[in-house]
């Protein structure tokens, strides 16, 4: 790789199909959503993190996602007024507010799963075989550490654990 305000071919060749693919699947996830569940790919990602974490304050949740506080507050005011997501002290420090879904929510996420994981196959994973997938999940895994200096964070769930 080189330095400088150009990209090499090789970078260029890398880079284009990948970040339009991204953006293409992206506005798949986000319609599909929208269309099945009545709701934006970033809610869906709030309701899957409390899900696996059953709860957390709201700057940990914002954390974990990579949003900021001003806009966690504002999807979570949403989410709660849709009687997805609760708020309940912390019952070892009624200093600190957790986050929670609620039943409802938990079958909002059941339901909206379900639609979701199969826009996921259809747009991203048919397209590659396991040997792209074991290479596909390296790289990620090898971007995300570079990028985040290997914190713990959506990758740490047991969304990524590996099978036998």
């Amino acid at each position: 790789m080189t330095s400088g305000n150009r990209f090499t071919d090789e970078e260029l060749a890398a880079w284009r199909p990948n970040l339009i693919s991204w953006q293409l699947i992206e506005r798949g996830l986000e319609r599909q959503l929208q269309r099945d569940s009545g709701m934006p790919h970033a809610y869906y990602a709030i309701l899957v993190v409390l899900g696996e974490q059953h709860s957390m304050p709201l700057a940990a949740l914002a954390a974990e996602l990579d949003y900021s506080p001003s806009r966690m507050s504002h999807a979570v005011a949403r989410l709660e007024e849709s009687g997805w997501v609760e708020r309940v002290p912390d019952a070892s420090d009624r200093r600190v507010t957790l986050l929670r879904l609620t039943g409802e929510g938990r079958r909002a996420l059941a339901a909206a799963s379900v639609g979701h994981v199969g826009q996921v196959r259809g747009s991203f994973f048919v397209h590659l075989d396991d040997r792209d997938l074991a290479d596909l999940a390296r790289i990620g895994r090898k971007l995300y550490d570079g990028l985040t200096g290997g914190r713990p964070g959506p990758l740490s769930g047991p969304q990524v654990a590996q099978r036998p």
